[in-house]
């Protein structure tokens, strides 16, 4: 297995879930995030080899701070998660430009950004990168316009870097989950009665009934990062209850 992994989004949700996945395991993980209290907590929780980096991935010079502290601690890097992300909400007549910028930074610019600097280390291990991508990647729904656009250019990124590392050794792959249960929404300002609204109503529209929980999406990422995945490069993999085979409603 991959031994030294470095996690975005690492305080919440599924890249929470991916950190604490990787960290049974016995890998060494360098967690990021915003929240510093948060992720020296959650590092002292795992135990010996995990690092926390707290970082906004959007700046620039947070980003290249991360990678160049994971680096050191690790001692190289075989594996990058890249699971930060936001969501809110917004058409095409309510997205403002701040709002769109918003978005495409945190859930795409970052993620690029962040991929380009990890290469030259991937490239030295023969490493690979699985970006969380989303449902909404696959398929248009209304109402989350540019949460939908940040999540195809994850998946265009994702399948573009892997035609480009594949002579290096590199695998990209992404996961799309569909609906799972985070902090996402309510993070961007979906009051806690309208969410719960929402997981309910979205048991009716993944088709096995249920939505997800983070650590079924963690364990797919776990099993792409490792090299019983070693032949699998630019796949965008559904993990969604089937969420992406139905038409909106």
């Amino acid at each position: 297995m991959a031994q030294r992994i470095l996690v975005t989004g690492a305080s919440s949700g599924i890249g929470r879930a991916t950190a604490e996945c990787f960290a049974r395991a016995g890998a060494q993980v360098a967690l990021v995030a915003r929240r510093g209290a948060a992720l020296v907590e959650f590092a002292a929780a795992l135990g010996a080899g995990i690092f926390p980096i707290a970082a906004d991935v959007t700046r620039e010079a947070d980003a290249e701070r991360a990678i160049n502290q994971a680096t050191e601690r690790l001692g190289g890097l075989d594996v990058l998660v890249n699971a930060a992300g936001i969501l809110k909400g917004g058409d095409i007549t309510r997205t403002s430009l701040a709002l769109w910028d918003e978005m495409l930074n945190v859930n795409l610019r970052a993620v690029f950004h962040l991929m380009q600097l990890a290469v030259p280390h991937l490239k030295a291990s023969r490493g690979n990168i699985v970006n969380v991508s989303s449902v909404t990647g696959l398929r248009s729904f209304p109402g989350v316009l540019a949460y939908c656009v940040s999540k195809a250019g994850v998946d265009q990124l994702t399948r573009c870097a892997a035609l480009e590392l594949a002579p290096f050794g590199v695998r990209v792959n992404a996961v799309n989950p569909g609906v799972v249960v985070t902090s996402l929404h309510s993070s961007g300002g979906m009051g806690a009665e309208a969410y719960q609204a929402f997981l309910e109503h979205s048991k009716s529209t993944h088709p096995l009934g249920r939505v997800g929980q983070p650590q079924e999406i963690a364990e797919l990422i776990e099993f792409l990062a490792s090299d019983r995945a070693s032949w699998i490069t630019g796949a965008t993999i559904s993990i969604d209850g089937g969420r992406a085979l139905t038409c909106a409603r």
